[in-house]
């Protein structure tokens, strides 16, 4: 009987555990990362029965979520994980001594740059290579809080109510955090491996045992029938994000690797298979590829949870929502029948975060720019570049095809039907278009794939978006300019601008 073929020993933190990755036939790393990760779920647990509000004061809480979080990175990453405690206290200082109107942007440039420098220095050193779980990733979501913070703090002490956003005020931060709230916000064991980002209020709010109340309040409880505050267990969301980490678990071993992406560029199949053939896998294998990523975040949220962090408050039917900082939406991702409903269902914290430091605060482009930052804050793989210039590229030509068709397919029943069947799949393939170099990584490679698939949606766009512009300018030349006056003296009431797109 043949021997399973042998696992590279490569990590660059803790060996303890290396007896288990050869008796697994599993990379070290990813090992220790899921040891850590099931530890953290019990001791999520544990902070929240035995260290809860009512028994510990926030000092207490702040201090054992802190060395927790601490001894995590350097069991997963060994030395590496310094860069993670080089770019908290490099940030700090500038948080501490910046003035509240720079304070954004010598945090963000200081951050996305540190960021980008060990980027760089990772694919130097490892020629493409790439471990399945690095300090690259920690650091990433480190960026992230640091950043947002930032934004935060200058939007608190350095602009005025009436010139914030909504969601700006509820998110604005009126004081300067200490260095323990500091640490803590970024290094906390529930989110330094694997996130998921949250807002600095949220988090102070729930290591001070305010959390739930303040979502139960802005939820008007009142009114669904509550006489006094409940006590939300989060027993019932984390069993039901467990069921689902297990059967991304089992997927991911039964059937993502028996369809890897990298045979989109297999010579062989390129030659040989009809472009028909080559669409239909390159959709399995995209679709297989996706249930790491749903396992790595339900667990993450599943961990958030089991300590009593990410209430939400009350549905309409009075049902506890654990969703406050829950990373993706598989349902909507898969049934996704536009590629904003996907975007808005993946990767949740991260748009968030895009959008509030660049997409809300864009003078210009927004959409470019925001896919930009997301392609710089990934990495700098030059798949991700190709990912998402073309990303910006579909999705312009979505929102024209939308606004210029969706409404001739809203008459009956069975049109609209078979309209969200026809956008379903054409906006799964577009996505399995887009994010194919994303996993591809390099350069040739995805050349390659985009010529075996003929560039057909970049031509397609090419197509669209000059064709639907021309008509959408034409329709507005045509509208009667004493229309347009009227309009513009006489605005209705309560009209609001539409929001932006993300």
């Amino acid at each position: 009987m043949a021997e399973p073929p042998s696992i590279p020993f490569r990590t660059t933190g803790s060996r303890l555990l290396h007896p288990l990755s050869i008796l697994f036939n599993v990379p070290l790393d990813q090992v220790n990362f899921a040891v850590c990760q099931s530890f953290a779920l019990f001791a999520a647990f544990w902070f929240r029965l035995y260290l809860s509000p009512s028994r510990a004061g926030a000092i207490v809480r702040h201090v054992v979520i802190t060395m927790i979080g601490i001894y995590f990175a350097i069991f997963c990453f060994g030395w590496y994980s310094l860069h993670i405690f080089i770019e908290v206290s490099l940030c700090y200082c500038i948080m501490i001594t910046a003035s509240v109107s720079n304070i954004h942007r010598y945090s963000f440039v200081a951050a996305m740059g540190y960021l980008t420098l060990c980027q760089i220095s990772r694919v130097y050193i490892f020629n493409y290579g790439l471990l399945a779980t690095d300090f690259s990733g920690p650091l990433m979501i480190v960026t992230q809080k640091i950043t947002s913070l930032a934004f935060q703090i200058h939007d608190g002490l350095g602009r005025k109510d009436e010139e914030l956003t909504t969601e700006q005020r509820r998110l604005a931060v009126s004081a300067r955090p200490t260095l323990l709230e500091y640490c803590s916000y970024h290094l906390n064991f529930l989110g330094i491996l694997a996130g998921p980002t949250s807002s600095y209020k949220d988090y102070i709010a729930f290591i001070e045992g305010n959390h739930i109340d303040m979502k139960l309040i802005e939820e008007h409880w009142k009114q669904k029938g509550f006489s006094k505050f409940p006590d939300p267990s989060p027993l019932r969301a984390v069993a039901n994000k467990m069921l689902i980490t297990f059967i991304c678990l089992v997927w991911f071993t039964v059937i993502t690797k028996n369809f890897p992406i990298s045979y989109n560029v297999d010579d062989k199949f390129i030659s040989e298979a009809s472009f028909f053939r080559k669409l239909c896998y390159l959709f399995i294998s995209v679709h297989a590829s996706r249930p790491k990523y749903y396992f790595a975040w339900t667990l993450a949220d599943a961990i958030n949870n089991a300590a009593g962090f990410g209430f939400s408050g009350l549905d309409k039917n009075g049902n506890l929502r654990w969703n406050l900082i829950s990373n993706l939406n598989i349902w909507n991702i898969e049934t996704a029948t536009s590629f904003k409903m996907c975007l808005d269902s993946w990767n949740i914290q991260t748009g968030a975060w895009l959008k509030s430091v660049c997409y809300d605060r864009a003078p210009y482009f927004p959409t470019a720019l925001t896919f930009i930052l997301s392609a710089l804050w990934h990495g700098v793989y030059p798949g991700y570049y190709f990912t998402f210039t073309t990303a910006i590229l579909i999705t312009l030509a979505a929102r024209a095809m939308r606004s210029n068709f969706r409404h001739y397919f809203l008459s009956s029943r069975m049109i609209k039907v078979g309209y969200d069947i026809a956008t379903w799949a054409s906006t799964q393939l577009a996505l399995c278009y887009i994010v194919t170099p994303f996993l591809l990584l390099a350069t040739e490679p995805t050349i390659k794939f985009y010529k075996s698939m003929y560039f057909h949606f970049h031509i397609l766009c090419a197509l669209v978006l000059p064709i639907l512009a021309v008509k959408k300018q034409k329709s507005v030349t045509q509208i009667d300019p004493t229309f347009l006056k009227a309009k513009s003296s006489n605005p209705a009431p309560n009209c609001q601008q539409p929001k932006k797109e993300q």
